[in-house]
């Protein structure tokens, strides 16, 4: 199956050959694994180029960051973008190195790096980064968003800063952008997922996030966390009959050669974003600093663009290689996650003012 990332791949060859460097992508072995960011003895060595500034002939600042995603995925090419990107606009000076598939350990794993200060950078899913800014939670409510543009209304705004800024910088975190993971869909290996009641008795593979697990206890399914590296060969043993995630996972990771069933739901949203050891980040100096924020929202917003722009070619893609997809309505799913609502606001005293706050900026731009 052709993978719309090739394009975004190729482009980053390319780039790469321009800026005659890039990162070492896919790392496969490290001898520091977990380790923070290195400064080699290379400092304040190098030549002037044709404009007067100073080229690198090795890295002062090589960051080590870590994701889930595996090497053929939309993340990685804008990954690999930004890293490229960062090494041209720092003249050599800084090396992103971009540890893909949960090399360096589980998202859990990592999260904890990163607040000890043995790991740099990595791209962090929604649930994820919730257990150290709780009010992320209140982003993946079910069925609060229908479209990327509300999403991106809440995220782009005051809103957004405010979920992740105070919480994260208390856990030694430091959120450079808003990047991409998705509206999330339901697959399974048994039925078309029509009603609530098709969920009944089927094990659900979830990532470890407590809200979307008691969603799909909500829904009458029996839910279950697992690492997402994990999770292929967990559905093609049948130890879990379904699982979630949005349709760019979906493809990417080519779900639908153990999965029969797709059902768009929109069920939660989810996004993955960048985030770094606030010690480390506040290490660098302010010129580097300012350079990788930017880089961070240049390339995740290339990244959104990617994953909302190839969402119907890869589900027409999916579709014609087999796989039955659905459009149920949700109504009678929404009725049953009632539950999820009441209990978030019984458990956060700001929840239900916050749900509002994300409500009416949603209402503004319908």
């Amino acid at each position: 199956m052709k993978k719309i990332a090739a394009t975004l791949l190729t482009m980053a060859m390319l780039t790469s050959l321009a800026a005659c460097g890039s990162s070492d992508k896919d790392k496969t072995d490290t001898s520091d694994k977990g380790g923070s960011t290195s400064k080699t003895s290379a400092e304040g060595e190098g030549t002037e180029d044709a404009s007067g500034g100073k080229e690198y002939a090795s890295p002062e600042f090589t960051i080590k960051l870590g994701t889930s995603d595996n090497n053929t995925s939309l993340m990685f090419a804008s990954l690999d973008n930004f890293a490229n990107n960062v090494s041209e606009q720092s003249k050599g000076r800084v090396k992103v190195d971009i540890y893909t598939s949960e090399q360096l350990g589980s998202n859990a794993e990592m999260a904890e790096m990163i607040t000890m200060g043995s790991l740099d950078a990595m791209m962090i899913p929604q649930g994820e980064e919730a257990k150290y800014a709780p009010k992320m939670n209140a982003l993946g409510l079910p069925f609060l968003f229908s479209s990327y543009p509300e999403v991106y209304a809440v995220l782009d705004s005051e809103i957004g800063n405010s979920l992740v800024e105070e919480d994260l910088a208390n856990n030694n975190m430091v959120q450079l952008a808003y990047w991409e993971n998705g509206l999330r869909q339901i697959t399974n290996s048994a039925r078309s997922i029509e009603k609530p009641e098709d969920l009944s008795g089927l094990k659900i593979r979830t990532p470890e996030d407590s809200l979307t697990i008691e969603t799909f206890k909500a829904l009458g399914a029996s839910p279950s966390p697992l690492a997402f590296s994990e999770l292929y060969l967990a559905l093609q043993q049948g130890t879990f009959d379904g699982q979630e995630n949005p349709v760019v996972n979906v493809y990417d990771n080519n779900l639908n050669d153990v999965q029969k069933y797709m059902s768009i739901t929109n069920h939660k949203y989810e996004c993955k974003n960048m985030v770094f050891c606030k010690s480390i980040f506040e290490g660098y100096p302010e010129e580097i600093q300012d350079m990788l924020k930017e880089a961070a929202k240049t390339y995740g917003q290339e990244q959104r663009d990617a994953v909302v722009n190839s969402t119907d070619k890869m589900l027409k893609e999916l579709e014609e290689g087999g796989m039955v997809i659905s459009t149920p309505d949700t109504a009678p799913f929404q009725e049953s996650c009632e539950s999820v609502y009441e209990n978030f606001y019984k458990e956060n005293a700001w929840g239900e003012d916050l749900v509002k706050q994300i409500q009416d900026k949603i209402a503004s731009v319908n």
